[in-house]
């Protein structure tokens, strides 16, 4: 171990137009010693896109529990280290929250970069109110938890923010339309890319928008928070 430990970057990746990327982000990547990445082969292409050749290693879901010590080392052996997520900022609903809380116990050095989202365009697109709102991230995937979870959330005050995939999309519509009735969503599709799109209205009219057509990209949903004090 040295006494001058590397530094930890959280590097936020375009969630879609590979413009979106900034001039800091190339920077840090290009002087970093190790990428770790939630998909080698992805950020491969994305790296060699901007010309960027650097040793990666897998950084995901379900092997952050033992690749984090490995990356630990590698920080603590004075290596700087870039985590990307698939497109995004790394800790928003990707892994990194392990990476980061063990870089802090062992006093190494993190900065996190602002930069690429899919969250805050929703959001600010959806024309719903946006001076409070709740991350609710992913739903539970059973559709028990996922309407349980989505009646804990009807009182809430606050304008919602939900990610969504493409194999859920359907059935979590759904759900919302179920528990939330007629109350405004927005839903946000494919940000930034080509087919960039916002469907607004109540969950089930959005829903009937994918009856003649097969729902496809990623989806943020932003839904209006309840205004109802009997609720």
């Amino acid at each position: 171990m040295t006494d001058n430990p590397g530094k930890l970057y959280l590097v936020p990746t375009p969630v879609g137009n590979l413009d979106d990327i900034t001039q800091r982000a190339l920077k840090v990547l290009a002087e970093v010693d190790l990428v770790a990445c939630e998909d080698t082969r992805r950020s491969g292409q994305l790296l060699s896109h901007f010309g960027l050749h650097k040793k990666k290693i897998s950084y995901f879901e379900h092997n952050e529990s033992r690749r984090t010590p490995q990356i630990i080392a590698a920080l603590n052996e004075g290596q700087s280290v870039a985590v990307i997520s698939d497109g995004g900022s790394p800790g928003l609903s990707d892994p990194a929250y392990r990476l980061v809380n063990a870089a802090v116990n062992e006093d190494i050095p993190v900065e996190a970069l602002p930069g690429a989202t899919a969250l805050i365009p929703a959001l600010t697109a959806s024309g719903l109110p946006t001076d409070r709102f709740f991350f609710e991230g992913f739903l539970p995937v059973k559709s028990g938890k996922r309407l349980r979870r989505l009646e804990q959330l009807k009182g809430y005050p606050h304008t919602l923010v939900i990610y969504e995939s493409v194999h859920r999309i359907k059935k979590t519509l759904a759900a919302i339309a179920e528990v939330f009735g007629e109350r405004p969503i927005c839903l946000a599709r494919e940000i930034s890319k080509l087919h960039e799109e916002y469907l607004r209205g109540s969950a089930g009219e959005v829903a009937a928008q994918f009856e003649d057509r097969t729902p496809k990209g990623e989806f943020v949903i932003v839904i209006t928070g309840n205004v109802d004090e009997k609720e």
